[in-house]
């Protein structure tokens, strides 16, 4: 008797669990813990320039270029270990070297080596507090760097610094680190001075 009463009280629950519905769940990622923005200045003796970078970055001296020496000693890296990412910089002093061949330079490393990931590129000219001019690149799309930029002078000073990722590019899953460290870029940018 009891074991009818059981089948009486089991069944409905599996014919009711059978028919219903499947929910597709949106793709998730995981939640990032984004740090206060605070910063501090990178002003090394013998350096052409100096700016400001955040706290939780670790500025390392730059000493190969694909495996090859640098062009000069004033090649730098900012790490951002918890972000799995860094900024490159580059100095270039113009007198040893043809203005309109940087700027060209500067644009095909955006452009060439992008175009066939990038789904749009945006370049846009800025000037500075300080008085110093330059260009952002934006790109979009699953691009190997989303933010890139140049400053200049225009008579001495050469500065390119771009943000990379270690990892598969993929726009919406970096889009909250990439729109935290475009700031910090743009912070930088702002504080730049040549010496």
């Amino acid at each position: 008797m009891k074991s009818k009463h059981l089948i009486l009280l089991v069944f409905p629950c599996v014919i009711a669990a059978c028919n219903s519905d499947y929910i597709i769940k949106p793709r998730g990622y995981f939640k990032i813990e984004l740090p206060k923005k605070n910063y501090q200045n990178f002003d090394k003796t013998g350096y052409p320039y100096s700016f400001e970078y955040p706290t939780y970055g670790t500025v390392i001296k730059d000493s190969l270029f694909f495996e090859k020496k640098t062009e000069n000693p004033y090649w730098i890296n900012i790490d951002f270990p918890q972000f799995r990412s860094r900024i490159h910089i580059s100095y270039k002093n113009i007198g040893k070297n043809n203005f309109d061949s940087l700027v060209n330079d500067a644009f095909t490393m955006s452009y060439k080596q992008h175009t066939y990931k990038a789904s749009a590129i945006d370049p846009k000219p800025f000037t500075t507090p300080n008085g110093i001019e330059g260009i952002f690149f934006t790109l979009r799309g699953n691009t190997a760097t989303a933010n890139q930029f140049f400053v200049t002078d225009t008579t001495k000073h050469f500065l390119r610094g771009a943000l990379y990722f270690e990892a598969t590019p993929n726009e919406d899953s970096l889009r909250p680190v990439n729109e935290f460290l475009k700031k910090d870029l743009e912070h930088l940018i702002n504080t730049i001075r040549w010496k």
